[in-house]
């Protein structure tokens, strides 16, 4: 049975692609925080998200779940920010 859940367990895992979301460590007197959370591969793409988001880039790391570190993330920064001020715009008063 073991060798049964064993040969299960690695196909499954040979199979599935292999995605993983990370983080960038970000160095002192980056305004983004201490780490840039990215979805998907390490890439050149990726890196220049956190790069916009103005992280400088120390490294990767998994990402931390603590309440008191500071992230912010590659997928469209300024979007959601630029989204609720336009909406607060258009509200009528």
């Amino acid at each position: 049975m073991k060798r049964l859940s064993l040969a299960l367990a690695l196909s499954i895992g040979w199979t599935l692609p292999a995605l993983a979301d990370g983080c960038y460590i970000c160095t002192s007197g980056s305004g983004c925080g201490q780490y840039c959370r990215y979805t998907g591969a390490d890439n050149a793409d990726n890196r220049k998200k956190c790069a916009a988001a103005n992280c400088k880039i120390g490294g990767t790391a998994s990402c931390p779940t603590g309440v008191n570190i500071k992230t912010c993330s590659a997928g469209r920064p300024l979007d959601r920010l630029h989204q609720l001020a336009t909406f607060a715009e258009e509200r009528p008063q």
